[in-house]
Order: C-alpha cells, then structure tokens, then sequence
C-alpha cells in the first residue's frame, strides 16, 4: 500500500476559485438568460444526489457521507469536465465493491494452482464472485489445514494487479485472498510471489488488514472503526464498522469536505459572480492556488513513508478517519519519514526498534526514496524542491502533473491516465526547462547526447528508474545528478549505467569527469573490467537485481546496450531465490529479439526453472555464436565462450541479506 508502512499563488488559506472548466464557460447573452431565470426563481438549484443507503450491507466496509463530504457525484452537476477525467483514472478505481463491472480476472469455474497451498477455486455466482482456498487462520498441522469458501466484496488496484478482498464473516472485516491477479499478464499469481520478500518467509495475510492499513490511502476518509487497536486483541473479538466517505482517491481526497461548497453554490448567481470576477472561493480547497509546498502535501498525504506520531493519534484516526485536509501543513498530525534528514530523530529511531528493516525496506542508505508510490519523498530530497527561492519556480507536485486532463490535451483519456497524469507538453524535457531557461537554446550541449535521443532527455539522467514496486521500476522522484560515487558507496544504479547497460563503471566515471567534473571515484579492479549491470546483476541485493533485470527490457537501454549479450545473464536471473526477480527476467527476456514467445512458470517447480534457463542458454550459444559480442566486460572472451569462473566468483560475493521491501 502506498503511505503508511507500514501555478498561480495565493496565501495559503484553503480557498480556489470555484470556476466551471473552459468548455462549459458561457457567452454573456447565455449567462444573462440565466441570471434572468435565477431571478425569476426559475432555475433549479444544484441539490445533492440521494445516495443509496448501504447499511444494509454487513459483510463489507461500506460508503457512508458524513462529516461534510457528499461524494464525487455530487461534484458532478456543476464540474462534468473535472468529473469525467477523474473518473478515467486510476485514483477512482484505487478500491471498488466488486461486481461484474469491475472485476477484470476470470472467476468462471478457474482453478488457480500457485499459492503456496492447495489450488484456490474461484466460481461466479450471478452477480456474485466467491472463491474457496486454504484457511489462512489455520494454526494447527500444515496437511490439516482446512479449506473456507468466502465471497469475494472489494478490489483495489488497477492499473497493474487487482487484489481481491473477501468476507471474513466477522463484522465488515474483510482478508485477502492469497493469489492477486497481474492485469497485463493476464494471470493469478500468489500474492507473496508479487511482492519483493525473502523467499521461504510467509507473507502475513492478517484478517482486518484492508481496513486498519489500506483503507488510509485507497479510499476517501476512512473510518476503520476497529474496538482496540489493530492487533492488539483477537480479530474475532473486535467489533469493526468500517465506513468511507467513497471508495477510491475521489474529488474531496484533494479538494476537501464540499458539502459548504455545494450549499453556497446552489444559488447560479453565487457561482458565475464568482466565475467572472475571479475571486476565490473560501468554501472549497483548489490544490494549484496553495503554495507549492501546500499544495504537494495533498498528494504526500498518500505518496509518502508515514506513520502516526503516537496511540492516541492512530485512535482518532481509528474513530474518526485521518484529521489533514487539503490546505493544512501535513506534518501537524502525522510523522513523514525523512532519514536524508532526521535519521536520528525520535520517531525514526522508535521506527527501527520496533522494526529494525524500516528504513533498509523503503529507503537507499543515504536516504533517497528506493519504493515506488511515495513520491513525495523524493520530492522534498530534492534541491529544486529545497533550495528554490522563487515560488513560482520551486518544483511542487503540479509543476509535472495535473488532477484533471485540460481541454487542450489532445491524448485519450486512458492515454492520459497510463502517463500518470503529466501535463500536456511535460512528457519531454520541457518539464525541467520551464525552470532551467538556459539549457533552452542547446540542449544537447549539456547532455553531450544526440538530439532525439533516450540520452538527452532530462528524465533519463536525473530521474532514473531507481524505485521500485509492483514488479516494475519508477522514476526517482529525488532530482538528482548521476554520479558513479552512489554505485560504489551506496550500491545504487547510476542513471548513465542504467542505460549503457555494457559499460563499466570506469567508463561512466570518466565520461562524466570528462563532460560536467565530476569527481572521479576510487575504483576496484571489477569496477573497470566488468559491466556496471552484471555486477549488480550477480553481486546485488534482490532489490538491485530486479532493477537491473527490469532496465534490462528497457526499450532504451536495449537500443543503447544492444541485446544478445544479455540472454545468458537473464537466464540465470531465471533461478534467483527470489520469485519477483524470476518474473521481471523472464518479462525482459520476452522483450529481446527471438524471445517473445518464452514460456516460463515464475513460481513453478525448481526443476523446470532450471530446464528453462538450460535450454536458453544452449539456444544463445548453438545459434547466436556468429554474431555474439567477444568482450571481457561482458563475461564473454575472444572465443564468444561465457566465462563461468569470473561470473561465479561475482556470483559468491552477492549481498544476500534478506530483503522485504515495502512497496
């Protein structure tokens, strides 16, 4: 889950204009009519939907208004344009009741035989979707373990794996089921294969999870609503009357509580008087008009490392969901981790002696954000963030991305949403120039790469993919320099390696002393004589090899690196101890010329793993021979033969740490 591990200026004062989107903006002649009609006390007052009561729903959390907040569909009647982009995206489909709408895997009579158990059974039943598995509960002998039929209530993600939640039968508690569904892929997979962990350690499936942790930052003002805290006492003791506002990142999750809004803006006169004279409207929040730091703070409320700052604070949540609201300085009522900073802060050391992989589990050694999903993290790491002195040009959240798709975006709405919401125009390096203005006249100057090439693009060097989470890598969001020196110190990928997968660190390390002085490194002798990417490939950690392995199937770096090389190293990733490595391998060698059609079980017997990664290797080296690349850097000699010794020495020296990182 992401949060817990667990631009116009006006003074930061909460308010925005309530204006409706350029498309719906009337001619006079139009708004004169309607003032007339309002006058004569014939226009029709926006009113709020009735919404269906769901008390009468028991087996799941359900969606209850209160507290001020009246649902995006009321938001609807006034701000269609608004509504209909953020219902194109992701935020709205972050948690759904699950009904043949929404659920996207096949539960038609499919047998999922990987989960670390016996076969999970799924079957629909009209409108209804119930599966039977292994009780996770079980505490008695493993081959006693007895199999529960529970339906299936709540889905959240969806974008790249559906989770499935079911029915405990205690309260509105709900579990999840113990294979998730990867939605490219089009397959189940076991859940604990899907998250990066140590392989032979359980990943918890704890009933109640859902609605004490994911509930904070996949829905809209949640109420967990559990008797004593999460854990402290039984489950089936608890009584839970878990509540949200909406399912899913809704409008008010940004703009805050709108029921005064909606009442202020009943009255058109109110709502046009304010179109056309631009003042701003103090009963609504609009995250663009609060400073930049404000105005990240609503989407740090979810994209950042937090905790709460103490019992009593995660008690008032617990009754009556989280205190931020958009406009208020975040840090007021929750702890952000920060170790580049507070280290050794009391919360973090608190942190850590609860739980000593805190910070190894979301973080690089010096700091810098290294899961994917707690973007704010990077974002206030960054110098353009810290040590702007013009507001107007200090980076925010919204200097990239936008809530809502603007009227001149030619994309498709879906095209917009899988960008994850960058602005029209900032998909390129336009979104560092619109503050680096003299880089404008020669860009290839300062990236001393081609133009139109992966290397001169801004984001390439100085946002790598160096996050990670959901089988995939993400861009830092830590504006940074590449620099060899965090390879080496802090065994971190360097964005110039990241894509000159072929090269040495040596070769990076002088070309950047070469082009901008950076300093040079000391070096060990691998550093100069093997590939940046095998030795993080064979030496690294889990968290590092999938990183490689991904960058690897980068359209970019394959482009820059070339890709025969690459065949054998892919496929010994194929028998890494852990399964999210194995899958990202086997993905990135789909991606590579004559391999699109590799079959590959991730989570299949060890035996066939190993077959599979025999059979590649003896392809590559029976029909590849001709055109194989004959360099030592590459664990290839003269004779094209791979140079098993060098790779097993490398091999002997990984960091073999367990690793669980808190995606």
């Amino acid at each position: 889950m992401t949060g817990r591990r667990r631009h116009r200026r006006v003074p930061p004062d909460r308010t925005s204009t309530a204006r409706p989107p350029s498309s719906l903006r009337l001619h006079a002649p139009t708004v004169l009519l309607l003032l007339a009609a309002a006058i004569l006390g014939l226009a029709v007052a926006t009113a709020r939907s009735p919404r269906v009561p769901e008390r009468n729903i028991t087996q799941r959390p359900i969606e209850v208004t209160t507290d001020g907040y009246v649902s995006s569909k009321t938001c609807q009647a006034c701000h269609p344009a608004e509504y209909h982009s953020w219902a194109g995206s992701f935020h709205r489909t972050m948690t759904q009741v699950a009904t043949p709408e929404t659920v996207r895997a096949d539960f038609n009579g499919t047998r999922v035989a990987n989960t670390h158990g016996q076969p999970m059974n799924l079957e629909r039943r009209g409108d209804e979707f119930w599966a039977e598995f292994d009780d996770p509960a079980w505490e008695g002998p493993e081959n006693e373990r007895p199999r529960i039929t529970r339906q299936v209530v709540m889905i959240t993600g969806s974008h790249h794996q559906n989770i499935y939640w079911y029915a405990t039968g205690h309260d509105r508690g709900v579990n999840i089921l113990p294979a998730a569904y990867l939605i490219e892929e089009q397959q189940w997979a076991p859940r604990s294969a899907v998250v990066l962990h140590p392989p032979g350690q359980s990943l918890p499936m704890l009933n109640g999870h859902w609605n004490a942790i994911c509930i904070a930052c996949h829905t809209t003002q949640g109420k967990t609503a559990f008797d004593t805290p999460f854990l402290s006492a039984p489950f089936e003791s608890q009584t839970i009357d878990t509540t949200v506002a909406e399912f899913g990142i809704a409008c008010e999750s940004c703009h805050g509580p709108a029921q005064a809004h909606v009442e202020a803006n009943r009255n058109p006169l109110r709502r046009y008087g304010l179109h056309f004279s631009d003042v701003p409207d103090p009963t609504i929040v609009l995250p663009t008009r609060l400073d930049p730091q404000r105005s990240s703070q609503v989407c740090g409320q979810c994209h950042s490392v937090w905790e709460f700052y103490d019992l009593p604070g995660e008690r008032f949540a617990n009754r009556e969901g989280l205190p931020y609201r958009p406009g208020d300085e975040l840090r007021d009522t929750r702890f952000i981790a920060q170790p580049s900073v507070d280290q050794n802060s009391p919360e973090i050391r608190a942190l850590v002696q609860g739980d000593p992989e805190f910070v190894r589990g979301s973080f690089w050694p010096d700091g810098m954000i290294r899961v994917s999903g707690r973007e704010y993290n990077g974002l206030i790491d960054s110098p353009c963030f810290q040590q702007a002195t013009d507001p107007d040009r200090t980076l925010s959240c919204f200097s990239c991305h936008g809530m809502h798709q603007t009227t001149e975006d030619p994309r498709p709405i879906d095209e917009w949403a899988e960008t994850h919401q960058v602005s029209t125009g900032m998909n390129g390096n336009e979104g560092c120039l619109q503050c680096h203005d003299s880089i404008r006249a020669d860009v290839t100057a300062h990236t001393r790469h081609a133009s139109g090439s992966s290397g001169n693009s801004c984001y390439n060097c100085h946002m790598p993919y160096t996050s990670y989470g959901l089988l995939k890598t993400v861009r830092s969001h830590t504006i940074s320099s590449p620099d060899v020196s965090e390879s080496v110190s802090l065994k971190r990928p360097n964005a110039c390696n990241l894509c000159h997968l072929d090269k040495t660190l040596s070769w990076a390390a002088d070309r950047l002393n070469e082009w901008y002085g950076t300093p040079r490194p000391s070096l060990g002798d691998d550093d100069t004589t093997v590939a940046a990417s095998l030795l993080w490939l064979l030496q690294g950690d889990a968290g590092l090899r999938a990183i490689t392995a991904q960058s690897m199937g980068w359209a970019p770096a394959q482009e820059a690196s070339g890709t025969n090389w690459m065949v054998p190293h892919l496929a010994e990733a194929l028998g890494d101890p852990y399964e999210a490595v194995r899958f990202i391998a086997a993905r990135s060698l789909r991606s590579l010329p004559g391999y699109s059609g590799l079959e590959f079980d991730f989570v299949g017997p060890e035996a066939q793993r190993i077959d599979t990664a025999l059979q590649l290797l003896n392809t590559w080296r029976d029909t590849e021979s001709a055109r194989r690349r004959r360099e030592p850097e590459l664990l290839v000699d003269s004779n094209g033969v791979l140079r098993i010794e060098a790779m097993r020495r490398l091999f002997d020296r990984r960091d073999r740490r367990p690793l669980f990182l808190r995606e």
